[in-house]
C-alpha cells in the first residue's frame, strides 16, 4: 500500500526571530495544508532545514506534526543522515511518536559505495515497521543510488516501499521503474517533472511549490490520475517559470523568501543559508504576480 498518492508538501521550518521552531506558525501552515487537500506532510526534509536541526528539534517537530494532524493524512518524517546509527535513532524516535513513515537520504559526504548504500538503508528499514521512502538526490549528496541498487531494497526490505527521486533524469526514472517491476512507489523530487514521471508510473510529488499553491499543486496529480492528461500537462508547463524561480538559489532559501512576500511570516534561515540576493527575491516576485492560480 502507497504511503500516499497525490501531492505531498516538503514543509518548511518556520523560526522565530531568534531562530528557535515557531510551532505557533507551523500549526498554521500544517491547517492550511490540510484544508488545501494537500495529500501529506514531509516534515523535516530539505526545505524544513533538517541540516541545522538538531536531533531533539527534530524529534520535538516531527512530535508536533503527528499530534497536529492527528491521523488526517499521513506524516512523513525526514530522518536520514550520513550517520547510520544517527538515522536508526531517529527512525525509532518518529516511529515511536506516531509517524507515518520516514523519509531517508542516501548518506551524504560519505559518498558510499553501492554496497554501502544497501546496508545502510536495509539497517534503517529493519530498526522500524513503519514504511521508508528512500531519497535519491545526488546532486545534494554527492552519490546517486543506482537504478539495480533501488530494486534490489525493494524486493529484498519489506517495508522500503517508495523513492523520493530528485536525479532530473528521466531515464534514471524509466530504468528505475524497469528494475523494480512495480514494487515501488515513485515520487517526483522536482515540481518541473511532475508530469514527465507520472507518465512513467510515479504515484505524485514531494513538493516545495505546495508550501504556496497547495491546492494547484495537488490539481496537477489528480487531473493527471483522472486521464486529464493534457490538462495537466498545461498546469505544469504555467508553472514552469514560478518553479525556476523557486530555485535560483538553493532551497530552501527561495520558498522561505515567496512565503514572506505573500505574508506567511515564516521567518528567516539557519547559517549557513543566507538570505535571498536583492535580484532574485525580484524575479521571484514578479514570478508570484504573474502566477495567475494564485490570483
Amino acid at each position: 500500500m502507497a504511503i500516499f498518492t497525490g501531492a505531498g508538501v516538503a514543509i518548511v521550518t518556520p523560526f522565530n526571530e531568534d531562530l528557535s521552531i515557531n510551532f505557533e506558525k507551523l500549526d498554521e501552515l500544517l491547517e492550511e495544508q490540510v484544508s488545501q487537500g494537500t495529500d501529506a506532510i514531509i516534515i523535516c526534509g530539505t526545505t524544513g532545514e533538517s541540516a541545522t536541526l538538531s536531533e531533539q528539534e527534530h524529534i520535538e517537530a516531527i512530535r508536533f506534526t503527528v499530534d497536529r494532524i492527528k491521523k488526517r493524512i499521513p506524516v512523513v518524517a525526514g530522518t536520514g543522515s550520513n550517520s547510520t546509527a544517527t538515522a536508526i535513532h531517529l527512525s525509532q524516535e518518529a516511529e515511536a511518536v506516531g509517524a507515518d513513515a520516514t523519509l531517508v537520504v542516501s548518506p551524504y559526504y560519505n559518498k558510499a559505495t553501492q554496497k554501502g548504500l544497501i546496508n545502510h538503508f536495509t539497517a534503517i528499514a529493519n530498526s522500524v515497521k513503519i514504511p521508508m521512502m528512500v531519497y535519491n538526490i545526488p546532486g545534494r549528496t554527492g552519490v546517486a543510488i543506482a537504478p539495480k541498487t533501488l530494486a534490489y531494497m525493494v524486493k529484498n526490505v519489506e517495508n522500503i516501499v517508495a523513492v523520493k527521486e530528485a536525479t532530473g533524469d528521466v531515464s534514471t526514472v524509466a530504468h528505475i521503474m524497469n528494475y523494480c517491476d512495480g514494487k515501488i512507489d515513485l515520487y517526483s523530487g522536482n515540481d518541473d517533472q511532475i508530469v514527465p514521471l507520472m507518465s512513467l508510473g510515479g504515484s505524485g510529488v514531494v513538493s516545495v511549490l505546495s508550501n504556496m499553491a497547495p491546492k494547484f499543486t495537488r490539481e496537477i496529480v489528480a487531473k493527471y490520475l483522472a486521464g486529464e492528461t493534457a490538462e495537466a500537462a498545461k498546469m505544469q508547463i504555467a508553472a514552469i517559470p514560478l518553479i525556476d524561480a523557486l530555485f535560483c538559489e538553493v532551497n530552501p532559501i527561495p520558498i522561505k523568501a515567496a512565503l514572506n512576500i505573500m505574508g506567511k511570516n515564516v521567518g528567516g534561515l539557519r547559517a549557513p543559508l543566507t538570505i535571498m540576493e536583492p535580484e532574485h527575491q525580484e524575479i521571484l516576485k514578479a514570478a508570484i504576480a504573474d502566477f495567475e492560480y494564485l490570483k
